[in-house]
């Protein structure tokens, strides 16, 4: 039998295409391109974690990385 979730109804993140490995760890790639200078400042489009709370806590860090490069 197989272990596999799902992601549910509300596990989504805007912006961020979210995916489920065979071995169960989340994934999150940003749909659009972060800005250059967002990449510079260490802004990462993918991200992993165990849980949908750690990758959502990931995204946040890549979105703040590029709201400072930004500013």
């Amino acid at each position: 039998m197989e272990n596999a979730r799902a992601i549910l109804p509300g596990q989504t993140i805007p912006g961020w295409r979210l995916i489920i490995s065979d071995a169960g760890r989340f994934w999150a790639r940003r749909q659009s391109p972060f800005p250059v200078e967002a990449l510079w400042a260490g802004a990462d489009p993918a991200v992993d974690a165990d849980t949908f709370a750690e990758v959502q806590v990931a995204v946040e860090r890549q979105e703040e990385i590029a709201r400072q490069a930004a500013s």
